[in-house]
């Protein structure tokens, strides 16, 4: 024994592997103990032993083996990982253990089979035990089967999966060994007691004497089993089990007792489907088509035969069922009748559900026959008729029923009325719907009066099953009019009436009941069916009452939503009262009644002569009816007391209105029948339009809609209105209507009937009637939808429009809950369940439209054309169906042999005619309704087969048809049934991937659905792992939804069929889903929510996502949640998409959401770009983004951004990338610090958004990047190299998009770019774009080349200006024209900018490309302004000194403005883009570089200067002009930059500094001699004035610490500095169009501000802005300020967030202008006015202004026409010059409107007047040709060569027609053009009145005038823009120069030999003047140059002068030289800035 001690002190798990079989039993007993005094089940000590339990179980050593068995028992009772070991240790103890001959060994090893199952791991035991039963060994079959049995009777038929096992059975019975025979029939009882006869059919093989045995056993079965032992999961179970144990015994305690007695299998389930269409005789189909009956005989024989099996395989029987439905309908032989009738049966017994889209086909078939009276056919087709609706539904098939039910047959109708009986008994109150309920009571009732006893019988038995079934408070409604007799004998019936669904227990199984009650009763609970049964019982308890109560029950919608689960019975249409029926009395009688209970003194004054009798009367009238009780009130004899007369004719109004009153009350008091409404109604509806009585006229119509039901009322009203003229009733009766239907709902309400009213009313001469006409309208839409338009196409379009646009205001709205006519009669209601509620009206609105049969339509040619070879002709058969639609608009749904024949289609191989057929079902779906539900199985699905389609638009569209259909029928239908299952199946991607989409999109809408949905789950499983990434996406995505809905539970069984491998993947998915998982859509609020057009209504359970409509026609629209998400963030948003995951329940997620996005980590950005250095992570840089990257950028992303917000960017689904863009720009502004901390890695998202293809995402991502690089440049950031590198390659890429929105804000980010980002570095990147092989991108990274070279100068050029030229010049000869265009103007701009240098430095260039370029530049130079609009629109971006300017922001830099509007706005006086750049921002190079404090002199200062004078002295030298010249100069530069510094700080965010800054501005406004300084420094003065007004209404008011009198003083000295501003008109008339809005905008926001009034001093305050208000509109420039307010009224009508109130008080300003007209009118430009009015009639058209809340803005627009019209006259029509296609515009009839209403009146005033008129006629029409001889003469002064013949003919003309207006002419052109032309004119008039010459030195004076214009003008802009805003080139100055030099007799030789004014300027006798004098000097002496010279020379000061760059050129040396100079030192400052 010496080497027992070695093993000894081993530790236990080495003992147990020892190869000693005592080492091991000593191991195993230790392991025991061990194993059992482990508390801690997730302890590490169990996963030592996880390899060894198998050996535990598999000792060889049988004493070993025991012990083994015991602590392998522990480990599995106790270890968490044990499930991990259940196949090899189930698969060891079956194979080793069960063949133990010890007793104790087997009882060991089914306690470990049975502890697995416990802990959760049923399945692979099962299919260990399973496989067992295949072995050699009996002992171990015997083994097997014992473990299952008892497994079974421990756990029950929940855990136990018995469909394997029964199948295995047969086999076990067939055995040698009597023992497993034995076992298995005690298995085989074991089995019956859980599923009972449903064991029955798959043993009805085995040997009978076995089944005889077996019989007698399960006679002995007794009680229902009952489970008890539980897994881990059912802990709570187990406690409720041991409870009533305790108890005593059985006591059930409810609930879960019950639900384990339900037969959960059904025999069908556990059967195998068998196979039996290639089983059919070759020649079935000829031999049924036989002449001999015998032949077809056997043909139906075969097929009894096969359809005797129990279970059949879904195939395609269409062809089978054709022939049989002939046979039974066609043969003549009744023995061949009752075959094929039983093969029927077989067929659709074997199929199910599956033979449902058959079954509308012999429904009708099938019914007719019932004519044959053989007891034998009868009951063969009884039998069949019963089993085709077990496999369809009553819904499905109504339509057919009710068909037949009116055949004159009485055996048909006594057959269908069973027939009819036995389905309800099948129905449970949710399945029989008030819907279905309605049409089959009417026709039953029709059959109970009926001659023949029999069919009375029957349809007693029907009603009384419809009674037992649905409750009596659902069925009584339509039994109102049957008398008492009858209907006790329907209840009688009722009684004896046995229900299939009845009781749990009931035999649900053998009636193949297949909608477990459960789920189809939406709010109810797992409890069974016998709780409805008690609803249906109690329920109608309280409404005995209710008949007392009153008459007419209440809409049908009136039903509080009670928690009455969906039970019981269902009062929506129709009364639930009896309705007080009365006769109608004589006059005596009521007087008699009425004497009885009103005062005799008031029935004496009734007809009085005297009105204030007859008012007492009233008095005392009233008083009576307000003390009478119910009971006793005579309402006939009172109403006809107050009709007597004087009745209705009553004259005075208060009497009048005293009656009306008194009707209202007897309504609302009594028991009002119709037969009283009658006396009354009519006197009402003639007072309805009455002003002092209509209100009380509607409230009495109203009270009596209560009494009598809004219904019978609306339509006795509308009828009295209609039948009399008054205009004024008609059109109060239709506004009363719309009230009462949103105050009573819609219910029962005869659309049909108000249709025909409505359309009489929308023909109606008086506008009123129109208008309200179509505002009942807008409220039936909101109950009807979109079908309501249907009626109103053929209106006119003009009618049709406004129709559209009340609809379109109902858009997305829902229906009120109805107030009235609920309370009275709803004594027991109870909600009854959504689905029906929804269904009702959907149905009903739809039910009115007339449909149309188009069965006679589809005849067998044209099945046979859609069918044909020739896919032409299939194509002409699709064409003729679509016709035959749409003449249809509505059809019913019979289409006859359509329906196989698009299906058919639907896999034609030409996709044309698939997608035609697609579209035609769809059209199909649209026109037949709700009614397209019974083709979903024959149509609907085949569609679903098409999402497979290899073709995307083919799957789009059939993806559109799916959807299309779904919204009719709801998604019950498509998920009932294993058809969805099948397509699932399909191991097709598409398919999948599409498929799987739908249902994520669709299950979580819904609030129930099929149990058939299970079926899906193993193909979803098998989709998780399917080798496309795409349908694993989409499982994932679905995974969720199906888990919403299925529970954890079911999702989690289903996985055991799946290989181990496969299935723990799946339930980790499971897990995470669980997580995730969505809650179910709550049932809807009480409103019945009617949603239009389908949107749901997005009310939010607390935590769960929507209430939506589930199983009804309106299935949730995409649209509207697309709404809910641009809200970005909002996580309920989600809930509403229900599209996607939602990753937490929403109420966590909202508060995770609040805190910040991107989270900033210290020195994370440097960290990174480290890491990118040293190559440790993968550089950015790539054609297109591999997964690494991206999973790359998510790990960096997980530490900087907000989890779910990652989520969303990295989300599959673009919405979630526009959602996370939305939030990021949300919190741009806010997290400046977060954004900038990660801006490597948003910069490098926002490239992998450039690679989708999607374009919402790309347009959503520019924009935020628009407004990222605006923030950059604000914080004066600069991109980091690996910043750059990373994004904008990238961003090039994006320059040759195909579509302009996107190129246009690529190239407007670029331009943004360089401010945050170095021009030069930048140049480089666009050059390599220019590489690329997009064409678009070539070029416009060409242009792009240009416009830095254009901006920057030459310097930006890299590596050198020669390589990069000569890089460009390649691009010449390219193949695309648009590049080489692009190639050659960008060296057009860099020669505009260098000259000559240019052609050095390109090299040599192909002759060609060579000839092009110098062609090109000759051509450039003759259009010197040929940098037009892309100039002005650029610079000021470029140089834009980002500036804080928010309403500059806000605009957008100048690139938005390019749109036509705008230039033609910009043709004003100032054009928007010239205030990019206010002047606080620009930059003093000086200052920056010696920042000493002192200003020197800046060339803004040039602006000011009067340029001629300052020359004068050079060519005449007289000394008093000379003097002005250096006051000027000092007293501009200094002041101007002061000005500009103190302007500055206007806007200070310190008040202290902008008070004082404001009070200085005053002083300096208040000196009539200074105030001139701040000329030209006017916008921006008040656009840092209303940005201190923004700052102090957003920022200093809320702000709860500033002392308030501080803000109070602030405000006074704005509005005291601008009012002084104000005063001086020269001033004022500086502001620009653009300033002026927003300085109103922001002086009437002040006004409004409530906040203010709470002040001390906000009174005074308030009026001094009322004041200054008024001064800026009197003062303003009055064109600017029209225009100003013009645009600020249009956005404030747009914008919804704006109060009315601030409309309001535009408009009164503009009131206040319309004023100020007549003095006015003469200095506004009219073109630009009537141009924002154009613009604002387009914006907001008649129709739509007049749908505004006020009158007011269409009163305004019209009094300004009126008022120009008025003072302009006809001349107006001239001013439309700016507008394009004025044809179109709405403007120019209606100013010709107004012209011709006011030529009528002056027309007809006497016979002068007449010619007078006709002459202006006349002028009118010679008005156009007068304008082209204008147009003409100015284009030839505009020339040079004809200036001055131009003039002489403008002075003719002149002349000739003294009053011609040649002012708007002017009015577009340059101040100097019209000075120049008005000289002209002047020097012409001299001359030719012989006024002898003019001196020469006049003459030379004013050719120096014109001379020197080359600085620009005073506009607060970029110089490039004159005062009026229109480009100035430098070839115009040339113009002038050579125009004036013409005048003086100077010859005009070529410029380049012009000596004689340069030598004079360089004489040295010229004096030193300051240094601005230099400068020109040096401008001129660049005269010399050729022209192109001088135009570069001029851009280039002019860009200077544009950036802002003020300095003083020192020597008259080249400008060009102090132009480099000047960039050389920009760039040294920003290098040291840097």
């Amino acid at each position: 024994m010496g080497d027992d001690s070695e093993w000894m002190k081993l530790p236990i798990d080495q003992k147990c592997e020892h190869k000693l079989w005592k080492a091991r039993l000593n191991g195993y007993e230790e392991a025991l103990k061990l194993f059992q005094k482990i508390d801690d089940e997730k302890s590490p000590e169990w996963s030592k032993y996880l390899g060894l339990i198998k050996k535990f179980v598999t000792d060889s050593n049988a004493v070993a083996q025991l012990k083994g068995l015991e602590a392998a028992l522990a480990y599995v009772e106790n270890a968490h990982v044990a499930g991990k070991t259940t196949g090899e240790v189930a698969s060891g103890v079956v194979n080793k253990v069960f063949n133990q001959p010890k007793a104790r060994a087997k009882e060991l090893g089914l306690d470990i089979c049975l502890m697995y199952i416990e802990i959760e791991k049923g399945e692979a035991v099962q299919e260990e035990l399973l496989k067992g039963l295949d072995n050699k060994n009996p002992k171990i079959i015997v083994a097997c089967i014992e473990t299952l049995r008892k497994a079974l009777s421990e756990f029950g038929s929940k855990i136990i999966l018995l469909k394997p096992i029964i199948k295995v059975l047969p086999k076990l019975f067939e055995s040698r060994e009597k023992a497993v025979r034995d076992e298995a029939k005690l298995l085989a009882v074991e089995i019956y007691r859980w599923i009972r006869d449903a064991l029955r059919p798959p043993l009805q093989n085995i040997n009978s004497v076995q089944l005889k045995e077996l019989e007698e056993e399960w006679v002995k079965v007794s009680a229902a089993p009952k489970q008890t032992r539980f897994l881990r999961s059912q802990q709570e179970l187990k406690a409720k089990f041991e409870q009533q144990q305790a108890v005593g015994g059985d006591a059930d305690g409810g609930g879960d007792g019950e639900e384990e007695a339900v037969p959960q299998v059904d025999a069908y389930e556990l059967l195998e489907a068998v196979e039996i269409l290639s089983k059919l005789p070759k020649d079935f189909y000829e031999k049924i088509e036989a002449k001999k009956w015998q032949e077809r005989k056997e043909a139906l024989e075969a097929v009894e035969l096969l359809v005797k099996n129990p279970k059949l395989e879904s195939g395609d029987y269409a062809d089978l069922v054709k022939v049989l439905k002939k046979v039974v309908g066609k043969d003549t032989n009744v023995m061949l009748v009752a075959l094929a009738a039983k093969c029927l049966a077989g067929l659709a017994a074997g199929l199910r559900k599956k033979f449902g889209q058959y079954a509308g086909h012999v429904v009708p078939t099938i019914l007719e026959k019932f004519k044959e009276k053989k007891p034998q056919v009868v009951q063969a087709l009884q039998e069949a008729i019963d089993a085709v609706f077990l496999t369809t539904t009553l819904q499905n098939i109504s339509e057919d029923v009710l068909a037949v039910m009116d055949n004159k047959n009485p055996t048909i109708k006594q057959q269908t009325s069973l027939f009819i009986a036995r389905s309800f008994r099948h129905c449970t109150p949710s399945t029989l719907p008030k819907s279905l309920l309605k049409p089959f009571c009417a026709a039953l009732l029709k059959h109970i009066n009926d001659s023949a006893p029999e069919v009375r019988d029957a349809g007693f038995e029907a009603l009384g099953t419809a009674l037992k079934v649905a409750g009596e408070k659902a069925v009584n409604p339509f039994l109102a009019d049957v008398d008492k007799l009858k209907l006790d004998r329907i209840k009688e019936c009722a009684e004896k009436v046995e229900l299939t669904y009845g009781k749990k227990t009931g035999g649900a199984a053998e009636k193949k009941e297949d909608k477990p009650i459960t789920g189809k009763t939406p709010a109810l609970s797992g409890t069974g069916g016998d709780k409805e049964t008690k609803d249906v019982a109690t329920k109608p308890g309280p409404l005995k009452k209710a008949p007392a109560v009153k008459s007419g029950g209440p809409p049908k919608k009136g039903k509080p939503a009670a928690g009455m689960g969906g039970a019981g019975a269902k009062g929506k249409k129709g009364p639930e009262t009896k309705e007080i029926v009365e006769s109608e009395l004589s006059i005596e009688v009521c007087e008699e009644k009425a004497a009885a209970v009103l005062p005799a003194s008031c029935i004496q004054q009734l007809d009085s002569g005297n009105w204030k009798e007859r008012l007492a009367c009233m008095e005392e009238f009233q008083k009576a009816v307000e003390l009478m009780e119910r009971s006793e009130m005579p309402c006939q004899a009172l109403v006809r007391m107050l009709a007597k007369k004087p009745g209705w004719k009553e004259t005075n109004f208060q009497v009048m209105q005293m009656k009306l009153h008194i009707v209202a009350l007897i309504a609302q008091k009594g028991n009002f029948s119709k037969t009283s409404a009658q006396v009354v109604l009519d006197g009402l509806v003639d007072k309805v339009g009455d002003v002092k009585c209509g209100s009380n006229a509607k409230e009495a119509m109203t009270a009596i809609a209560e009494a009598c039901q809004l219904p019978w009322t609306a339509e006795q009203v509308v009828a009295m209105a209609f039948s009399q003229k008054n205009p004024k009733n008609q059109s109060e009766t239709l506004n009363w209507l719309s009230n009462a239907i949103k105050e009573f709902g819609f219910s029962g309400l005869n659309v049909k009937a108000f249709i025909s009213n409505v359309k009489t009313a929308l023909a109606a001469t008086n506008p009123a009637i129109r208008t309200s006409a179509i505002t009942l309208l807008g409220v039936m839409y909101l109950y009807v939808g979109p079908p309501l338009r249907m009626f109103f196409e053929d209106e006119k379009p003009a009618l049709l429009s406004q129709i559209d646009a009340e609809l379109e205001k109902m858009q997305g709205q829902t229906a009120p809950a109805p107030t009235r006519g609920i309370s009275r009669h709803s004594g027991g209601g109870g909600d009854d369940g959504e689905e029906e509620e929804q269904e009702d009206v959907g149905n009903d609105a739809v039910d009115l439209l007339p449909r149309t049969d188009i069965g006679d339509k589809i005849t067998a040619e044209l099945v046979s054309k859609i069918g044909d070879k020739n896919w032409k002709i299939r194509k002409e058969g699709l064409d003729e169906v679509t016709s035959i639609i749409n003449d249809a608009k509505f059809i019913q749904p019979n289409i006859g042999e359509l329906a196989a024949a698009l299906k058919s289609r639907l896999n034609d191989s030409n996709k044309i005619l698939v997608q035609q057929t697609l579209s035609i079902l769809q059209q199909l779906a649209t026109a037949m309704g709700p009614n397209i539900k019974q083709h979903v199985k024959n149509l609907g699905i085949p569609v679903i087969t098409v999402l497979g389609d290899s073709k995307n638009n083919v799957r789009a569209a059939a993806l559109a048809t799916v959807n299309t259909w779904a919204e009719q029928t709801g998604m019950k239908e498509w998920l009932e049934g294993e058809d969805l299952s099948e397509e699932l199946k399909k191991e097709n991607p598409f398919l999948r991937q599409e498929l799987l989409g739908w249902l994520a999109e669709k299950l979580p809408t819904l609030r129930s659905v099929p149990s058939d949905l299970l079926l899906c789950v193993p193909h979803l499983y098998s989709c998780l792992e399917d080798r496309n990434g795409d349908v694993r996406k989409k499982a994932q995505d679905a995974l969720p939804f199906f888990m919403m809905h299925l529970g954890f539970e079911k999702m989690a069984k289903a996985t055991s069929k799946l290989k181990p491998t496969s299935k723990d993947q799946v339930l980790a998915m499971l897990e995470k889903a669980k997580a995730n998982m969505p809650a179910k859509p709550a049932p809807p609020a009480k409103a019945p929510s009617r949603v239009v057009g389908g949107a749901a209504p997005a009310k939010f359970q607390p935590a769960s996502a929507v209430a939506e409509d589930s199983g009804s026609n309106t299935m949730e629209s995409k649209p509207d949640p697309k709404k809910a998400k641009a809200g970005g963030v909002s996580s309920k948003a989600k809930g509403v998409q229900g599209k996607k995951v939602l990753s937490k329940p929403n109420l966590k997620e909202d508060d995770d959401k609040s805190g910040p996005i991107f989270i900033i980590v210290p020195n994370g950005k440097e960290q990174r770009m480290k890491d990118e250095k040293g190559l440790k992570v993968l550089k950015w840089n790539f054609t297109t983004p591999r997964d690494e990257y991206i999973e790359q950028l998510k790990t960096q992303m997980s530490s900087c951004v907000a989890k779910w917000l990652q989520d969303e960017m990295f989300h599959a689904d673009f919405q979630h990338h526009n959602k996370a863009l939305a939030v990021m720009i949300e919190h741009l502004e806010t997290e400046k610090d977060g954004v900038i901390s990660c801006l490597d890695l948003i910069l490098k998202w926002l490239t992998l958004r450039f690679f989708d293809t999607n374009t919402s995402v790309l347009m959503k991502a520019l924009e935020y990047l628009k407004l990222l690089f605006n923030l950059l440049s604000q914080e004066e950031y600069h991109l980091t190299e690996n910043e750059a590198s990373s994004f904008i390659p990238y961003l090039i890429l994006k320059v040759g998009e195909p579509k302009d929105v996107i190129r246009k804000d690529v190239r407007a980010i670029l331009n943004r770019m360089c401010l945050i980002y170095p021009a030069s570095k930048m140049f480089t990147f666009i050059m390599e774009g220019t590489k690329s092989k997009n064409s678009k991108q070539r070029a416009e990274c060409l242009e792009e080349l240009g416009c830095l070279v254009e901006s920057y100068g030459m310097n930006v050029c890299q590596p050198s200006p020669g390589k990069a030229l000569k890089e460009m010049a390649t691009h010449i000869g390219d193949r695309d024209n648009t590049v080489r265009n692009a190639a050659l103007n960008t060296i057009v701009t860099v020669y505009n900018v260098h000259g000559d240098q240019v052609f050095k430095l390109i090299g040599n260039l192909s002759e060609k490309d060579m000839s092009m370029l110098e062609e090109r530049i000759k051509r450039s130079a003759k259009r010197p302004s040929a940098a037009p609009v892309r100039q002005t629109e650029e610079k000021p971006q470029r140089t834009q000194n980002i500036s804080t300017n928010a309403s500059m922001l806000r605009k957008g830099p100048a690139e938005d403005m390019s749109s036509k509007l705008n230039q033609n706005r910009n043709m004003g006086s100032h054009s928007e883009t010239t205030h990019t750049v206010p002047r606080e921002f620009q930059l003093d190079l000086d200052e920056i570089e010696n920042d000493n404090g002192t200003v020197r002199c800046e060339m803004p200062a040039l602006v000011q200067h009067k340029l001629d004078d300052i020359f004068e002295p050079v060519l005449i030298p007289e000394p008093k002009i000379r003097a002005v010249s250096p006051h000027f100069d000092d007293m501009h530069s200094n002041t101007a930059s002061t000005i500009n510094f103190v302007i500055s700080q206007v806007a200070s965010g310190d008040i202290n500094t902008s008070i004082q800054a404001l009070a200085q501005i005053d002083e300096v406004l208040r000196q009539e001699d200074k105030a001139e300084a701040m000329s030209g420094h006017i916008d921006q003065f008040l656009i840092a004035t209303f940005m201190q007004l923004r700052l102090i209404y957003n920022t200093h008011m809320a702000d709860e610490k500033l002392d308030k009198d501080e803000i109070v003083k602030l405000y006074s000295c704005i509005i005291g500095s601008m009012i002084s501003l104000f005063q001086i008109e020269s001033l004022a008339r500086e502001a620009s169009t653009g300033v002026l809005k927003d300085l109103m905008h922001g002086l009437i926001t002040l006004m409004l501000d409530s906040r203010i009034e709470d002040l001390e001093e906000g009174e005074q305050v308030i009026r001094s802005v009322n004041l200054l208000v008024v001064k800026v509109l009197e003062k303003s420039d009055q064109t600017n300020i029209l225009s100003a307010l013009l645009v600020l009224l249009q956005d404030s009508l747009l914008a919804t967030a704006t109060s009315p109130k601030f409309s309001e008080l535009v408009m009164k300003c503009l009131w206040r202008m319309v004023r100020l007209l007549p003095e006015t009118i003469n200095s506004i430009n009219l073109d630009r006015i009537l141009l924002d009015i154009h613009i604002f009639m387009k914006v907001f058209p008649k129709e739509k202004l007049k749908q505004c809340k006020s009158e007011f803005p269409i009163r305004t627009l019209k009094t300004l026409l009126h008022t120009l019209c008025k003072l302009k006259g006809p001349k107006i029509l001239d001013h439309l010059t700016m507008i394009d296609n004025k044809n179109e515009s709405e403007l120019e009839a209606h100013l010709c409107r107004v012209m011709k209403h006011s030529m009528d009146q002056t027309g007809s005033k006497a016979d002068k007047d007449t010619e007078k008129g006709a002459s202006r006629i006349e002028e009118k029409a010679s008005k156009a040709k007068v304008n082209d001889i204008l147009a003409e003469i100015f284009k030839k002064i505009g020339s040079k060569e004809n200036t001055k013949e131009g003039l002489a003919e403008l002075y003719e003309y002149k002349k000739k027609y003294s009053d011609a207006d040649i002012e708007p002419f002017l009015k577009n052109s340059s101040q100097f053009f019209q000075s120049y032309v008005e000289r002209g004119l002047r020097l012409i008039e001299t001359e030719r009145e012989g006024k002898g010459r003019i001196a020469t030195s006049t003459g030379i004076s004013s050719q120096m005038e014109g001379t020197c214009v080359p600085a620009s003008t005073h506009t607060v802009s970029s110089s490039i823009g004159n005062t009026n805003g229109e480009e100035v080139g430098p070839s115009v100055y040339l113009e002038r120069l050579k125009i004036l030099r013409q005048r003086c007799g100077l010859d005009n030789a070529k410029q380049e030999d012009r000596p004689p004014l340069t030598s004079l300027l360089s004489k040295p006798a010229v004096p030193t003047v300051a240094s601005s004098t230099d400068m020109l000097h040096s401008k001129l002496s660049q005269l010399r140059e050729s022209r192109e010279q001088y135009q570069h020379l001029d851009l280039d000061s002019n860009q200077t002068h544009s950036s802002g760059i003020g300095t003083t050129l020192a020597s008259p040396s080249s400008a060009a030289a102090n132009i480099d100079d000047l960039k050389k030192r920009l760039e040294r400052i920003k290098s040291s800035r840097k």
